[in-house]
């Protein structure tokens, strides 16, 4: 019985028949020093954003005499009709619905144009396509208020001034460049196998486009539609220049700072900080949505 006995004590060594024994690779000091230094800067990096956010929400159940004597402090009552007073009276409610309105569309809009322009320009091949891109990064260096004064006139012109429709394609198009830049490497890295196995299926290029590639890029959609809203519902030059003249088409950002303004030296800063609130609420809301989609990667996308 005692020459039947097998020991195991070597099944994990080189020799043994058994399963190998992994073990963790050892972090040196400099890793661990690397490590600690990067986790205080991030600690750090959340407290200088966070303390902030928060501070401007407790501020905006306050009144402003609370504000400025006791900025750290709970409010004695919790002011809702701050809320209240923010939405109807500053008109901050009309121009919350524009801004959903002219941002949504002009998302839309530059996301659906945006893809497919990059996708055409990193997929094929033809006369022009290297001037395209080109003009697109150009388009990236081109500043802001050089276009003020000619989109004026053409808006104008074609009757487009101060409304929604003429706001949305402004907003569409200098938006476009930054997207059609960040998508095209995106979809140069794709592997294009698996749309040409779906031509070989019988699927046209549109097919392709909506149903195999597109699924396959959506944590870039997810990036660069993340970053276009925040630079679109931001916008504040070009809401001023081309709808200074017509209020009821205001947009948020020129609604919050005519309320900033408008009062002189009696703001109500508790409504202002519930303003500057409904200002930040849709962006964070916004990033929680897509912030999901980020989580996938190129491999999920192709094995489905």
């Amino acid at each position: 019985m005692a020459t039947q006995t097998i020991s195991t004590s070597h099944a994990s060594e080189p020799g043994g028949t058994g399963t190998p024994e992994f073990r963790k690779p050892k972090s040196s000091v400099g890793d661990k020093v690397v490590g600690s230094i990067s986790h205080g800067v991030l600690v750090i990096w959340s407290i200088i954003v966070v303390v902030p956010l928060l501070w401007t929400v407790l501020s905006s159940f306050k009144t402003s005499s609370e504000i400025f004597d006791a900025p750290f402090a709970l409010p004695s009552v919790w002011r809702f009709e701050n809320y209240l007073h923010a939405w109807t009276d500053s008109k901050i409610g009309g121009a919350f619905l524009n801004t959903v309105i002219v941002v949504g569309c002009a998302l839309v809009l530059v996301m659906l144009l945006g893809s497919m322009c990059a996708y055409v320009l990193a997929r094929f091949k033809f006369p022009g396509s290297r001037a395209i891109y080109i003009a697109m990064l150009a388009g990236l260096t081109f500043p802001v208020f050089l276009a003020i004064v000619p989109l004026f006139g053409i808006l104008q012109s074609l009757g487009l001034l101060g409304t929604h429709v003429g706001l949305i394609l402004v907003f569409t198009a200098f938006a476009l460049p930054f997207t059609v830049f960040f998508l095209f490497s995106f979809f140069k890295s794709l592997p294009f196998e698996i749309a040409e196995a779906a031509a070989i299926d019988g699927a046209g290029e549109w097919r392709t486009f909506f149903q195999v590639m597109l699924p396959m890029a959506r944590p870039g959609l997810a990036s660069v539609a993340i970053l276009n809203f925040v630079g679109l519902w931001n916008q504040y030059v070009l809401a001023v220049a081309l709808n200074a003249k017509y209020p009821e088409n205001r947009l948020l950002s020129q609604a919050l700072g005519a309320f900033a303004t408008g009062a002189n030296y009696n703001v109500d800063y508790g409504s202002l900080f519930a303003a500057v609130v409904i200002t930040v609420v849709p962006v964070l809301i916004v990033y929680v949505i897509f912030q999901r989609q980020l989580q996938g990667s190129v491999s999920q996308g192709t094995m489905k």
